[in-house]
């Protein structure tokens, strides 16, 4: 009976069950549970098919269309100075959406489904849930967008090997635009996390992400000349374009300080997530 009594107290001094393993919250853990949870969607994995068929497609038609109208005098003038890096990113516009919304679908989605309780209990600190859901897609969306962006350039590369569009990845610039596209399309999925995280609505997230990138660049246009060149280059959409631009003029940005500028604006998204996500409650 003294030992039964003994055991028994030993087992109820631990202050955990017999057997029941001790779990602390380490950073890789919180990554590995939202990699976890991103795979585990349906929607993740339509919607990253979707936005590598419309880079790929996009920029393949696009590739087409400048062969098909190559001498004819009713190619518009920009459209004939188009080179076989721009022409095969043309898709990037669309390919952006795709992956900004599945960005805000991660982080918002939560706040929908009311998931988002459960993993601020096992994570009370909150902020490194935002870090790692960010960094996941992220980096997720940059080898979507990187593989997309050199898929696209190799078959619409071949499309107009023949015109004055030709160029080969050896040409000065066509590396470094391909990984800014890539780049780019990986900090769109960030701020894309991070508008979630901010609005913590889907629908509101959706709709901030392309008025920012679709609907903000077209009201700029019916700004004053003067605005538009001081104004226009800063823009996310436009500082982002510049980063994978294989030539740049005096109204737009180099592709290293577009860099910067994009990068800004994901700060600026982050930072305004993280203050409502320790201030607010969930």
């Amino acid at each position: 009976m003294s030992t039964l009594t003994e055991t028994t107290s030993a087992a109820g001094n631990t202050g955990a069950a017999p057997g029941r393993p001790v779990y602390r919250v380490t950073g890789r853990r919180v990554l590995a549970s939202e990699w976890a949870k991103l795979w585990s969607l349906r929607s993740t994995w339509i919607t990253l098919g979707l936005g590598l068929l419309f880079l790929v497609v996009f920029g393949v038609i696009a590739s087409y269309r400048f062969r098909s109208m190559t001498g004819s005098p009713r190619m518009d003038q920009e459209f004939a100075r188009s080179t076989a890096l721009s022409l095969s990113l043309f898709g990037a516009n669309f390919a952006q959406l795709a992956l900004g919304v599945l960005g805000v679908l991660v982080t918002a989605g939560e706040y929908s489904t009311g998931m988002i309780r459960s993993t601020m209990a096992a994570v009370p600190r909150r902020l490194p849930v935002l870090w790692s859901k960010a960094a996941v897609y992220g980096l997720v969306a940059l080898v979507v967008g990187t593989v997309g962006a050199f898929a696209a350039f190799l078959v619409g590369s071949r499309v107009v090997s023949d015109t004055s569009a030709a160029l080969t990845l050896g040409h000065a610039g066509v590396v470094r635009g391909l990984f800014g596209a890539g780049l780019y399309l990986g900090l769109v999925g960030v701020i894309g996390t991070a508008l979630g995280a901010l609005l913590r609505s889907v629908a509101g997230g959706i709709t901030v992400l392309v008025a920012t990138f679709m609907l903000v660049p077209g009201l700029a246009s019916l700004l004053p000349s003067s605005w538009q060149d001081d104004i226009g280059p800063y823009l996310p959409s436009n500082a982002g374009q510049a980063m994978y631009a294989l030539t740049h003029d005096a109204t737009s940005l180099s592709p290293g300080a577009g860099l910067l500028v994009f990068l800004a604006w994901t700060v600026l998204a982050l930072a305004g997530a993280a203050h409502r996500l320790r201030r607010g409650d969930v």
